[in-house]
């Protein structure tokens, strides 16, 4: 960064549970921690992203305190007071203001980049252009910037962002006002909203000053605020752990989305070109795996016989999984366990873990 950009901040979030990816994500190792394209997990890939714009030592990793451990293997770049394990699972508005408040301690008044550790995004040099964009406007704007994603499809899965006025245009990066936040949409709806070219998707990425985030969570979430505020007086002390888990226990569990997006003063989207997606479970792999004359998209060792569009994933690669007469599968087979579902019941793992706490 030049010297108009040195006092930036990264924060990542990093404390899903990634239940959609099972048997391969487990409680003990969610989804951002997995090796599921290449030699890097997605918390790595995340952390790439970053690369040539900020130094380690400005970069936050916020994620449950049983994997501290396992994002320092991971990030061994960042420094271990930078990554910071929450005590209890309170969703994202309280990352956020963890985040925000231990920027403000150590840094000052930095523009504070947030980011998620289970998307996959490309290119890169498209993704840190939109980024920097963002990174320049939100301090003279004072506004809460947020990246929206031109859909492709009409997504059920994923939220949108409905578009007011454009307020500017940076090299291309059109930056806009930003009237409301959608919930996710049913089918039909979601085509509306595509159709309209009104509406993009919520990607979970922000950009603001820390003034600007904490006088906003001062008016919609001072609870959020003033606790983490204390807490943040024992940052670096011995007594860190014991005021981070007394910080959290009061905390109620909500979205920085519904507790402060939708009601901020000035929200702003930055409308990203980059491809993105959240990789939310074994359907979105038929992307990025190779596929074969019939649709079947694999990794590892399979044998087919009119067997058409399926989903293998076989993590041993000595292992062969064989498919006769079989459509819209998805079959994956890790360690000892084994997934056989119809693609249209891919959300159903979620209620199966629900009653089935030993599978976890």
């Amino acid at each position: 960064m030049d010297s108009n950009e040195e006092n930036v901040a990264a924060v990542i979030m990093a404390g899903g549970a990634g239940t959609r990816f099972w048997p391969l994500s487990t409680e003990a190792r969610p989804k951002q921690f997995l090796h599921l394209f290449d030699s890097r997990s997605l918390l790595q890939k995340s952390f790439d992203r970053l690369a040539g714009l900020l130094p380690p030592h400005r970069i936050l990793i916020l994620t449950n305190a049983a994997f501290v451990a396992l994002v320092h293997e991971q990030l061994p770049e960042v420094p271990v007071e930078n990554i910071i394990g929450e005590p209890a699972r309170r969703d994202t508005a309280a990352a956020v203001t963890l985040g925000a408040v231990l920027c403000r301690k150590r840094y000052g008044n930095p523009v504070i980049v947030t980011l998620t550790a289970d998307h996959i995004i490309e290119p890169i040099a498209l993704f840190q252009r939109t980024l920097l964009s963002a990174v320049h406007a939100a301090p003279t704007s004072g506004a809460l910037y947020t990246f929206g994603i031109r859909p492709s499809y009409p997504a059920t899965g994923y939220g949108y962002l409905e578009l007011g006025r454009k307020v500017t245009e940076d090299d291309g990066i059109e930056h806009f006002q930003l009237l409301r936040f959608k919930e996710k949409p049913d089918l039909e709806t979601a085509r509306r909203y595509v159709a309209s070219n009104a509406f993009l998707w919520n990607s979970g990425m922000f950009v603001w000053t820390a003034e600007a985030i904490l006088q906003e969570l001062a008016t919609h979430l001072p609870e959020h605020l003033s606790n983490l505020s204390r807490v943040c007086d024992f940052d670096g002390t011995p007594h860190w752990p014991q005021a981070l888990k007394a910080g959290f226990d009061s905390l109620k569990t909500i979205s920085i989305d519904f507790a402060v997006m939708e009601k901020a003063r000035d929200v702003r989207c930055a409308a990203s070109n980059f491809f993105w997606t959240d990789v939310g479970g074994w359907l979105a792999l038929r992307d990025f795996l190779p596929s074969d004359e019939d649709g079947n998209s694999y990794r590892g060792k399979i044998t087919t016989l009119d067997a058409v569009e399926n989903v293998v994933f076989v993590d041993d690669p000595e292992e062969e999984v064989v498919l006769i007469g079989v459509k819209d599968l998805i079959v994956v087979r890790i360690g000892q366990r084994t997934l056989v579902m119809h693609k249209d019941h891919a959300e159903s793992i979620k209620r199966l873990l629900q009653k089935r706490e030993d599978l976890k």
